[in-house]
């Protein structure tokens, strides 16, 4: 049997850091600072695998498998974060062919056989200071190279006075109050809070404005309308993590 290398090892051999985040720091589109500090948290109703409901939360949204005709309770994959980023952008998705919403904190699991607790807190899963936009072929660097999520981490800290405090991550933090792999670190990146802002930062617009009321807005019309199944405790508890008044 043919034996072959540790496919990133293989790659290091062939690129450096450098010129990966070279890529990422000249394409990433970022939330401005503006947008985050207006509103933080878009969709708190929502988490990675919180189940779906439709008739405005008043029954179960089902999944047919149409091999045993079995049905599932769907459950929230990416969809609602990926639309809290588009709209903080200012963008609309269908525009936005082949790029991808990025987390910046959840699990660090390059073979993706851990559960992303971290994105199944509701806290965290639509903050847009947690994403990135980024061409989809970069977004597999973001996802297994720990030194590339670790970068983009102190870059978001340092542009949104804040970082991610679950739980999990308390060692992963601390880890980065250490680094010095400065050289590989974009040069147009902050190392330190509120140094300078990174290219590709999208400026909070009217449209933008606009989009976050609406959507805080709808927060507060659905904890008082929404159908039985609305998460409404763990909402105003996601809400108040944020200090965000309902």
């Amino acid at each position: 049997m043919t034996e072959i290398s540790d496919g990133l090892e293989a790659l290091r051999k062939v690129i450096s850091t450098r010129d990966i985040t070279t890529f990422i720091e000249r394409t990433a589109l970022w939330v401005s600072p503006e947008t985050f500090k207006l509103l933080p948290l878009w969709y708190p109703e929502h988490a990675r695998r919180s189940p779906f409901y439709k008739k405005n939360w008043s029954e179960p949204q089902l999944n047919k498998n149409r091999t045993t005709n079995i049905s599932v309770h769907k459950s929230e994959g990416n969809v609602n974060a990926n639309e809290a980023l588009t709209l903080a952008l200012g963008l609309k998705k269908k525009l936005r062919p082949n790029w991808s919403c990025c987390h910046i904190w959840g699990a660090d699991d390059a073979s993706y056989q851990l559960s992303n607790v971290v994105v199944m807190d509701r806290r965290f899963y639509s903050c847009v200071g947690n994403m990135v936009l980024l061409p989809t072929p970069l977004k597999a660097f973001t996802d297994t190279m720990p030194e590339v999520k670790a970068m983009l981490r102190i870059c978001a800290r340092n542009l949104y006075g804040w970082q991610c405090d679950h739980d999990n991550l308390l060692a992963t933090n601390t880890a980065l109050d250490g680094w010095t792999d400065w050289e590989a670190y974009p040069q147009s990146w902050p190392r330190s809070p509120n140094e300078k802002r990174p290219m590709g930062i999208i400026e909070l617009s009217p449209t933008i404005r606009a989009s976050a009321n609406k959507r805080l807005a709808d927060i507060r019309h659905d904890l008082e309308h929404a159908g039985p199944f609305y998460p409404r405790q763990e909402v105003r508890d996601a809400m108040a993590y944020w200090r965000i008044a309902l």
